[in-house]
């Protein structure tokens, strides 16, 4: 483990409140909490080491920004602004700061994508297996697919020639499947932290990989884990970096 170091937490919701607590576990200090009603200043990160972002999907391109113009290393598990990922990486090497970003912090889930990637390049040999992904989160989850479900499924790209593109089926909703598409069903349930399940369906068998969280301290290990990797670090990086994969 590094040394102790000062966090600013971004974002004190559930997950906020998980992190917080594996800080302490790991002998760390919050040394900053912003939210809506305590927004980001230059005095509340002053000494701060590195900040762990977990908002809404519109209040994550400026966090990152604000931190990167502030050379405060942010390891961000906030989703659904991707758009604007290039953005943003040219702000933190224009800034010479650092990002870390993950749709998912859990070491589980990044050996999940991990070995997806390995499996699609096999599965390219057999196309009569056709591949779906079905993802399940809890309801207050507002975007979908979440943003695990868009990660394995372009880890499963990367492996396959016949399929180049994906499209989100959620819950309720019919739509026609091109071939060159993989489906990703999203449904969303009461107290579900999160479960994703690849299949590979053939008229002969059906191969299933999976992974369910028992809950959220997996993502909050996992950020508190990516932040004390990223402290002596400039640049943008992922989990897989950080993971060696």
């Amino acid at each position: 483990m590094n040394k102790s170091l000062k966090v600013a937490l971004i974002g004190y919701g559930k997950m906020g409140k998980e992190i917080e607590k594996i800080l302490i576990e790991r002998g760390h200090k919050v040394g900053a909490i912003a939210n809506y009603e305590n927004p980001l200043t230059d005095s509340l990160i002053k000494d701060c080491d590195v900040a762990i972002e977990f908002t809404q999907p519109d209040a994550a391109v400026n966090n990152i920004t604000f931190c990167a113009t502030h050379q405060l290393p942010v390891v961000v598990g906030t989703t659904g602004w991707y758009e604007q990922y290039d953005e943003i990486q040219e702000i933190v090497k224009v800034n010479n700061s650092a990002l870390l970003t993950a749709t998912n912090f859990s070491v589980g889930v990044n050996i999940f994508f991990h070995v997806n990637q390995l499996l699609a390049k096999l599965m390219n040999n057999y196309p009569e297996y056709e591949v779906s992904v079905d993802e399940i989160h809890h309801k207050q989850k507002k975007d979908a697919p979440s943003g695990t479900a868009i990660t394995t499924v372009e880890n499963i790209l990367s492996g396959l020639s016949h399929k180049n593109a994906w499209t989100c089926i959620e819950e309720g909703e019919s739509k026609n499947i091109k071939e060159n598409e993989i489906p990703i069903f999203a449904f969303r349930e009461d107290n579900v932290p999160g479960v994703h399940k690849v299949k590979w369906n053939s008229e002969i068998d059906l191969i299933e990989f999976s992974h369910t969280a028992h809950n959220r301290k997996g993502f909050a290990l996992g950020s508190v884990l990516a932040a004390e990797w990223l402290t002596d670090k400039k640049g943008v990086f992922k989990m897989k970096d950080m993971l060696g994969f």
